[in-house]
């Protein structure tokens, strides 16, 4: 029955968003009386509230004393998307780690209000069932987890994965897998597997400027492609560059991307596994976000469309599960051997406790459960700071709007430098990405990252305030 009425009020709800999306229910326009929502749906009271209620969370509407509740959300307000970026000329070396060592210097600072880091905080995560988990992993792992495990991985997690692969349309076996410590070791990995020094390898532009270090230190150029906020990579244009650049590699992050939360779609992502496979280029694909999606089913990889072994996936738990385990994997194809020696070779093996407890926890289909309610989170947070930015910052702003994952990208009037706008920030005790580190191109200087992975709350709101006034100051 709980399952039934859970059902029953996000459908309704989901019913009204949709038509204060479509602008049909306006700003300022009233909703029927909780009661009258329950005669003409059929279901209780507590069941048209639940519906109310949520939508209230998500900032859609309000309820005003004595009155009823009220539409307060108007999608027409909302500022313009960003534009596709502009192609880059040639790669370029990377050199953007002084702005990157700043920000992750300040991002273990406990006393700013931190739209920087694109994590799950500690309230949103399933801490005591994981702590459950662990000491089952104690108990049950040979030497109590204190030996080497095999360096393709925990078998018992591998299997859990691979389980966990029909959700993308994936039917591997656990023998496919090999765990990493963490997403952006199987990208080190993968790319170390398929490139050599002074290779080129095409990337997204913005791009995650973990990436940008991690080619740096394996000392690769970097061709930036545009990318569009909403579909990803401009495939006509990687389709020519390849030749032309003599690109060896990819790299792409096609779900919810860092920092423009573009979701390929997925015939996109079906075209893009069929243009690699005509000039043989592997893929390594960053589906670091693919859980984190708002709408009613999961996205696609590309993947899933792979059948001849080209596509490197990687993942990890650590945005959705538990960052600070490191626990990740990838599913490297027909490089598998390369990347088991590489691993053999840099790390021998992954911690053995916090895979079991992974794998533990997953076998109890908690993992499910706890992603419905991570996501329902998010969304509401997104739509929470959407409002509040298009509200406190400047009319002539462009936001992404993206359908998962933690991040929003704003883009600010030319003349707005936001790595001056970050120092001034610190002073304020907030943090955020300036977009600067998201290219090696001199360009986004007047962009921000924003990450909704805060709970909303009034030290929130008056944060991006504060951004705001701020911002307005230097225009």
């Amino acid at each position: 029955m709980l399952k039934t009425a859970e059902h029953l009020y996000l459908q309704i709800a989901d019913k009204l968003e949709q038509l204060i999306a479509k602008d049909v229910l306006k700003t300022g326009d009233k909703l029927p009386s909780v009661r009258t929502m329950s005669e003409e749906q059929g279901v209780s009271m507590s069941t048209a509230f639940q519906a109310y209620y949520h939508l209230e969370g998500k900032g859609l509407i309000e309820s005003r004393p004595k009155s009823g509740y009220y539409v307060i959300y108007c999608a027409r307000r909302l500022p313009e998307m960003p534009k596709k970026c502009e192609a880059a000329k040639k790669p370029a070396e990377v050199t953007v780690h002084e702005m990157i060592s700043r920000l992750c210097l300040h991002s273990t600072n406990n006393d700013l209000l931190k739209f920087s880091s694109a994590i799950p905080l500690a309230n949103m995560l399933p801490t005591a069932k994981l702590s459950k988990a662990m000491i089952q992993a104690m108990r049950s792992t040979d030497a109590t987890g204190l030996g080497y495990e095999h360096v393709q991985g925990n078998e018992h997690l591998r299997r859990q994965i691979a389980r966990m692969s029909i959700l993308w349309g994936g039917a591997i076996s656990e023998e496919d897998v090999i765990t990493t410590s963490g997403c952006i070791d199987a990208l080190n990995l993968c790319l170390s597997a398929v490139t050599q020094p002074g290779d080129t390898i095409a990337i997204e532009s913005p791009a995650y400027f973990g990436s940008l270090q991690l080619a740096e230190s394996l000392g690769l150029k970097v061709l930036e492609i545009p990318t569009h906020p909403v579909t990803g990579v401009d495939l006509e244009y990687l389709d020519k560059a390849i030749p032309r650049f003599k690109v060896k590699a990819c790299l792409f992050v096609t779900n919810f991307n860092n920092p423009l939360g573009a979701c390929m779609p997925d015939t996109h992502k079906q075209e893009l596994v069929r243009l690699l496979e005509k000039h043989d280029i592997p893929l390594i694909e960053d589906d670091i976000y693919g859980d984190m999606y708002f709408g009613k089913e999961r996205p696609a990889v590309c993947k899933t469309f792979d059948k001849n072994g080209l596509v490197l996936l990687c993942n990890s738990f650590s945005k959705s599960l538990a960052p600070g385990f490191r626990v990740g994997w990838t599913l490297p194809g027909r490089y598998k051997e390369k990347v088991l020696q590489l691993k053999r070779i840099r790390s021998i093996s992954c911690a053995s406790l916090p895979g079991a407890a992974i794998a533990y926890f997953l076998e109890n289909d908690r993992y499910e459960h706890h992603l419905r309610n991570t996501r329902k989170t998010l969304h509401t947070q997104y739509m929470r700071h959407l409002q509040a930015v298009t509200d406190y910052f400047p009319e002539d702003i462009c936001v992404t709007r993206p359908q998962g994952g933690y991040v929003l990208w704003i883009e600010l009037n030319k003349q707005i430098n936001t790595f001056e706008l970050y120092d001034q920030a610190l002073k304020q005790k907030i943090s955020f990405a300036p977009g600067r580190i998201f290219s090696l191109q001199e360009r986004y200087g007047n962009c921000m990252r924003i990450s909704y992975g805060n709970p909303w709350s009034k030290q929130v709101e008056d944060g991006l305030k504060t951004l705001g006034r701020m911002i307005k100051k230097m225009s």
